[in-house]
């Protein structure tokens, strides 16, 4: 079986299943590319990531990517949780764009962080801090 381009599985998966927009499949391509790239120049060698790993990095990408927006971009895109990202990796999966071992699971996507937590809380003010309480002078 011929493999076609990437946009263009894209594609063909978007028209099947319509639970996520385009933009999400190469948001999660060029996180997961970003993912490898990180965790292959600290460990030295090639290796396969983890659904823990991979969510991080797309975290982080988010981040990078659309800074205070990320949580509302990625909500169009109908990304709403880190199971999502499984999702879409098992969609690519399938389409056989990307490879897996034995032990992956979509469950290993579930529930590894909160979106509004990790994609709205590192924007919002610092408390601040409250000055020390000076203890009144004795009589």
């Amino acid at each position: 079986m011929e493999i076609p381009p990437f946009t263009e599985a894209v594609a063909r998966i978007c028209a099947r299943d319509r639970r996520y927009a385009p933009a999400a499949f190469l948001f999660l391509h060029d996180g997961l590319l970003k993912t490898l790239e990180r965790v292959q120049a600290k460990e030295k060698k090639p290796r396969q990531i983890t659904g823990a790993e991979l969510s991080d990095g797309l975290r982080q990408h988010a981040l990078d990517q659309f800074g205070p927006l990320a949580l509302t971009v990625l909500g169009r895109w109908g990304l709403r949780t880190t199971r999502d990202f499984g999702e879409i990796v098992f969609l690519l999966l399938d389409a056989g764009l990307l490879g897996k071992t034995e032990e992956d699971k979509i469950e290993d996507f579930d529930g590894l962080y909160d979106f509004e937590t990790a994609f709205r809380a590192p924007f919002l003010p610092k408390p601040r801090r409250r000055a020390p309480k000076i203890p009144a002078p004795k009589p």
